[in-house]
């Protein structure tokens, strides 16, 4: 592995056990650099800022459960699937809930959770972070969206799914009681209404 890589791998080690102790606004770029025991400017050089290393962060530990699903749901869908809202929803919704079974996963998601609803602006590079998939397979289920109604119904049902398995009011996420099949029926009533 070059220096630029481990040291990048590094930061991000280093980053996601501060951040999961103490949360987005307890942890300074200093303390990570320091942490890490970096030169001062190394998140900067590597990453440009704090909330780029944050979405690099999550990208690299959260992206891999979401691509194979999306990228699989996508290739279908060249190949003429037409995926119902129920298969939709399980895309979103089965690898969280998965992740939210482990400790580590849940702060994970705690995180995510408390960046984006937040309203951090993030610098996401991975097309499973953005909306234009996502409004692809449900333009293909509801062509009668506009793709501006289509990312807004997205926006609302990951509002829901990141308040459901991030918690983000809290500094760790609470148990939930309402069933994930509750979860899942908001979401396909709130994406299929006319």
């Amino acid at each position: 592995m070059n220096d630029d890589l481990s040291t990048r791998q590094k930061l991000l080690t280093v980053a996601e056990r501060l951040l999961l102790e103490s949360g987005f606004d307890a942890v300074s770029v200093r303390a990570i650099n320091a942490a890490a025991g970096m030169n001062p400017a190394s998140v900067h050089y590597h990453f440009g800022s704090k909330e780029a290393l944050v979405a690099a962060l999550l990208e690299d530990r959260l992206g891999p459960i979401w691509r194979e699903r999306l990228d699989t749901a996508l290739a279908r869908r060249r190949e003429g699937w037409m995926p119902s809202i129920a298969e939709l929803i399980d895309v979103v919704v089965d690898p969280l809930a998965e992740l939210a079974a482990d400790p580590v996963g849940r702060l994970r998601l705690n995180l995510l959770a408390r960046v984006v609803l937040g309203g951090r602006e993030q610098a996401w590079s991975a097309q499973w972070f953005v909306f234009d998939p996502w409004v692809e397979l449900l333009l293909a289920v509801r062509p009668e969206l506009s793709e501006r109604e289509a990312a807004g119904r997205w926006g609302l049902a990951f509002t829901l799914i990141l308040e459901y398995f991030g918690d983000p009011l809290s500094a760790t996420p609470r148990d939930r009681h309402i069933p994930v099949t509750t979860l899942k029926s908001f979401v396909a009533a709130g994406l299929v209404q006319q």
